[in-house]
């Protein structure tokens, strides 16, 4: 009985450590404080001043609608469309909107060395002679306001980029399921208070919606110094903030990802495709992740499953903190909150998502996005 009890125990008290911890933490990274909509007062800012940038490759889609809401925001916005080699109507449906201050430029051929999306926006930097940048994926929905919202805070904290995580869309059943984990997990790993504080340890952005002052890009040596990178968007926040320069992230309901993840499939390979890319390639880092997934997801349910009443306590405690950090990115993305019960499923899922990234980087499957493979990193 008494081995029992310890075993229980054991199973149960690192994970319930764990997550009181994170709970605890000043910066609370479970928190969703660092939020940014529209705002229904405030100065107009001058859009003029913004050289919007899009990288497109086979977004015949969404790009229209992309576009449409983006024109909306000012009608003297500059808009370049780069069309990253797509063998879809990606361009001329584009061009069929005749948005004014829309260019559209004819992306060339990928030279070795560079990820598509950087390439693409290398070339639509030689054309820009704006104070002011905005990186915005091709199927990323800006509602009214909110670009005039981000120029706004940019001038008032003087910062030197602003990016905001656009809103998943979260209608499948995998989609309730894994989106708001997704951003759940990437706030813990990138604390947004702590990436938006002068603390030199952490730096963040999220690629969907960037604005960032041309000075600041180009001090850094603009895209030719990330052209590796396949995370490109926390890679960016790191040389800025290198660079002396102050960055913010926040959550947002005004900029919204208009790309489907209807199935657990098309979720695992957005996931696998750059897991492994998030932990440097080590595999001890990826043990050691494993070991901390199962300790904070898996032994507390095994804990709650065991026959000792000590242990069964430690663990449904255990449970209820991690239901209580995940509650509030399920409340602020008005998700039923009954969904926080599958934490554990939905930490071993992204567990699994991560060795298929490993896996993949083992037997050199590279990585694959928009029927464009790239080459991994020599092994070591």
């Amino acid at each position: 009985m008494e081995t029992g009890l310890a075993v229980g125990s054991l199973l149960a008290l690192p994970g319930l450590f764990i997550w009181i911890i994170i709970l605890l933490l000043p910066w609370r990274p479970w928190s969703t404080r660092e939020s940014l909509d529209t705002e229904t007062t405030g100065t107009s800012a001058d859009l003029s001043r913004i050289t919007v940038l899009i990288p497109a490759r086979n977004e015949a889609e969404v790009i229209s609608r992309t576009l449409v809401n983006l024109a909306a925001q000012d009608v003297n916005l500059r808009i370049i469309l780069i069309d990253d080699q797509s063998d879809d109507q990606t361009a001329s449906i584009a061009q069929q909107k005749n948005l004014p201050g829309l260019e559209i430029i004819k992306g060339q051929p990928l030279p070795e060395g560079w990820s598509g999306k950087l390439w693409a926006l290398e070339q639509g930097r030689t054309q820009v002679k704006t104070e002011l940048v905005l990186l915005l994926d091709a199927d990323i929905e800006l509602k009214p306001g909110v670009l005039n919202t981000l120029l706004n805070k940019l001038d008032r904290e003087n910062l030197d980029l602003v990016s905001l995580m656009a809103c998943l869309r979260m209608e499948s059943l995998w989609e309730k399921l894994l989106m708001p984990a997704f951003i759940f997990f990437f706030k813990l790993l990138y604390p947004f208070h702590l990436s938006n504080s002068a603390a030199p340890y952490v730096a963040a952005a999220a690629g969907g919606c960037i604005l960032v002052k041309t000075s600041s890009l180009n001090k850094t040596g603009a895209f030719a110094s990330l052209r590796h990178s396949l995370i490109d968007d926390c890679a960016l926040a790191r040389t800025i903030k290198d660079s002396g320069g102050k960055i913010w992230l926040g959550l947002t309901h005004s900029a919204v990802s208009l790309r489907p993840y209807d199935s657990l499939g098309v979720i695992w390979d957005m996931v696998a495709r750059c897991a492994f890319t998030q932990l440097r390639y080590s595999w001890m880092v990826l043990i050691l992740c494993t070991l901390l997934m199962m300790v904070t997801f898996v032994f507390p349910v095994m804990a709650l499953l065991s026959m000792d009443f000590p242990a069964t306590l430690w663990g449904l405690l255990s449970l209820l903190i991690m239901y209580l950090c995940y509650l509030p990115t399920l409340i602020y993305y008005r998700i039923n909150p009954l969904w926080g019960v599958c934490m554990p499923i939905i930490g071993i899922l992204y567990l699994l998502m991560t060795w298929t990234s490993a896996w993949r980087y083992l037997f050199k499957c590279g990585s694959r996005w928009k029927n464009r493979s790239y080459s991994l990193p020599a092994q070591k």
